[in-house]
């Protein structure tokens, strides 16, 4: 099975022989993952290969069977999405989570509003201009590009709605951000808009995960390619020293006249 080169570094994420059972289905079975930091991770396999359930036992959804987790080099369990958020592991799922009735500033501190504490619990009302500043310097330092941070969520373009839940995700003391499908439904400008989005991230030294079917999207901004089949490891490939035809051979279990696990 090919086998990227690492880094001398501690992992930022390592899980090392992690399965997952749901009833009589082996949705996992001894999977290995690595994430360094400044690394672009594609995670990508068929329908029912393990990868949104691998992603949910990082996000703290799913508890594991057998195997470890460590983050930052010290092993962790996590019971809950609670846990995963308090290391730093931010994860943007397919639906985005916005509301769209609020504003982009809305959006971004739902939940972590900040207040004027003129009487705490009595007199507290919210901050607008300090979130508004915030949101603003946050998303400038992305080179996110919107109408106004008060434009509403619904009147944002697919890209745009999708910029906004990644700058929500990574403006909370983001340690890794997974993304799950961050192109899909989307056009060709609005994908360039979230694959430039994903390399800032990278450039600024945040690990990510992107989760896709897509393939070229994939090998644009990955640095690695790990590959799923059947909830198992089938490969772990160096994006640069790979081409489309391998990750399909590992991704269906063909013979393209590389190695592939069984």
């Amino acid at each position: 099975m090919p086998t990227a080169a690492q880094p001398l570094h501690t992992p930022i994420l390592q899980m090392r022989g992690i399965s997952k059972r749901f009833g009589a289905v082996q949705a996992l079975e001894n999977v290995n993952l690595e994430v360094y930091a400044g690394e672009v991770v594609g995670l990508v396999g068929d329908n029912g290969a393990g990868k949104s359930t691998l992603i949910k036992c990082i996000s703290g959804i799913y508890q594991i069977d057998d195997g470890q987790i460590h983050f930052e080099g010290k092993p962790v369990t996590m019971h809950g999405p609670k846990d995963a958020a308090q290391l730093g592991i931010r994860t943007v799922y397919q639906d985005l989570a916005l509301c769209d009735n609020l504003d982009v500033v809305g959006n971004l501190f739902l939940g972590r509003e900040q207040t004027h504490r003129y009487l705490p619990r009595v007199a507290e009302p919210l901050d607008e201009t300090e979130m508004e500043k915030r949101a603003i310097t946050i998303l400038g330092d992305l080179s996110v590009t919107l109408p106004s941070v008060r434009a509403l969520i619904a009147s944002l373009s697919g890209g745009q709605r999708q910029s906004v839940a990644i700058a929500r995700a990574v403006m909370w003391n983001s340690k890794l951000v997974i993304l799950d499908e961050p192109t899909a439904a989307l056009g060709v400008a609005q994908t360039r808009q979230v694959l430039e989005l994903i390399k800032r991230l990278r450039s600024q030294g945040l690990p990510v995960i992107v989760i896709s079917h897509n393939l070229a999207d994939v090998f644009e901004v990955a640095d690695r390619i790990v590959v799923l089949r059947l909830g198992r490891n089938n490969g772990n490939f160096e994006r640069k020293n790979t081409t489309s035809e391998q990750i399909v051979a590992a991704i269906t279990g063909a013979e393209f006249g590389v190695e592939v696990a069984a």
